[in-house]
């Protein structure tokens, strides 16, 4: 073979075995399971689109808009979002059913923003055992925050406990001796809720003159109301899904009864809660919030509220904006992005908790100024601050400083 052919041959073959070892590594960067592949990213939600907690479907809506948006815009790292969302109509057993089809015959990567104490619980040991993510939940129950006993679970909202350990910090320091009355959800929502009251107030149990459950089957949470009342409490707390929410609140209205009101902040939607239960008879009630209201124009030209309203007109014309349901949705949703976006090429299961665990003081535009997501190996905690707000007219207003319901937190 004449030398300059055979040079040529040689330096073909030294080209195909560079191209071979580039393409090996590009390769090699990547590492997918299951649900996941150069071109998609499939993700599990179940949701109540049915059933007494059908208000919380608006929550599955928003998340699908903000996974539209991201595909439209040309997803993520070049891949696109395949949500596939149920509905449980708030029955564990049908929870439980719809993960396991998503796992088993859908074969999503993970599940994201699941609905429900109840639900959740019900296939946590499942989703575990799997090592599938039972990712950013939908449910501010403490018990998500345990790393060590479920390593692929871990919550978003600001635990329940958190929250109404808020609300005793707030009435021992401005209604000292005032007698409390509270109303809950007989299940790990409400027992939560209960809790980080009392230890709230461990310094003063008497506090709590009157305690009554509901169950989640009962049509109407009226005879609960007026038994409480016979307590003759100056404050009376709801610990309530929207439906019975609303129906506290209006009782009240009826009974032309006036304690200091608060409500969770899991009711206290504008949309759902405090227009169904008529503004008359909700004004002067109190919550917390961690997420900005659209209803409140001090946010008219915030950019994050900008962005929301966008997306709202663009894939969700005929929500009612001041649902605060569809703010939460598009919350998760967008650090549900920002996790997959820090994740790259690498789309394991491992990592993509290991991004998950790894947000320090993440600010995004549609939680309230001071309130950022912070997580850890040992934190699976996301959102630990709160701001109390009142509601007055027709929307709620805030007021005091964001504060923690940490244990120690100010």
């Amino acid at each position: 073979m004449p030398k300059p052919i055979r040079h040529r041959v040689a330096t073909a073959l030294l080209g195909l075995a560079v191209a071979a070892a580039t393409g090996h590594a590009a390769w090699a960067q990547k590492k997918y399971d299951t649900g996941a592949s150069d071109t998609e990213i499939k993700i599990g939600n179940i949701v109540p689109y049915s059933g007494p907690a059908s208000a919380y479907g608006v929550v599955g809506k928003a998340m699908t808009a903000v996974f539209k948006k991201v595909n439209d815009d040309g997803g993520i790292n070049g891949r696109k979002i395949n949500f596939i969302s149920y509905d449980d109509a708030y029955s564990p057993p049908k929870a439980v059913e719809q993960a396991r089809k998503l796992v088993e015959s859908d074969e999503v990567l993970f599940l994201f923003g699941t609905l429900g104490t109840a639900s959740n619980t019900a296939i946590q040991k499942y989703l575990n055992a799997k090592k599938v993510p039972q990712l950013f939940v939908a449910t501010g129950a403490t018990k998500w925050n345990d790393p060590k006993a479920f390593p692929w679970t871990m919550g978003w909202l600001p635990s329940y406990q958190s929250e109404s350990r808020i609300y005793a910090k707030y009435l021992l320091k401005e209604k000292p001796t005032a007698k409390v009355a509270v109303l809950y959800q007989n299940d790990d929502m409400g027992k939560d809720y209960l809790k980080g009251l009392e230890d709230g107030f461990a310094g003063d149990p008497a506090r709590i003159a009157a305690k009554e459950s509901y169950e989640v089957a009962e049509p109407t949470i009226d005879s609960h109301v007026v038994r409480l009342k016979s307590s003759n409490p100056d404050v009376i707390i709801f610990f309530t899904t929207p439906k019975f929410g609303a129906q506290a609140i209006k009782k009240l209205g009826e009974m032309n009864w006036k304690p200091v009101t608060i409500v969770s902040n899991v009711s206290a939607s504008t949309a759902t809660v405090m227009r169904p239960a008529g503004l008359d008879n909700a004004q002067g009630v109190i919550s917390a919030a961690y997420a900005k209201d659209a209803s409140d124009p001090q946010w008219k030209d915030d950019a994050g509220m900008k962005a929301f309203a966008e997306l709202l007109a663009k894939y969700m014309p005929d929500t009612n904006r001041v649902d605060a349901s569809a703010m939460t949705g598009y919350n998760m949703a967008t650090t549900m992005v920002e996790v997959l976006r820090r994740c790259g090429d690498d789309l394991t299961r491992a990592n993509v908790m290991k991004q998950a665990a790894s947000l320090k003081q993440f600010a995004q535009g549609g939680l309230l100024p001071g309130v950022t997501l912070s997580t850890g190996p040992n934190d699976f905690q996301p959102i630990e601050q709160l701001q109390l707000m009142q509601f007055k007219d027709e929307r709620w207003q805030l007021f005091g400083d964001v504060i923690s319901g940490e244990i120690g937190g100010n």
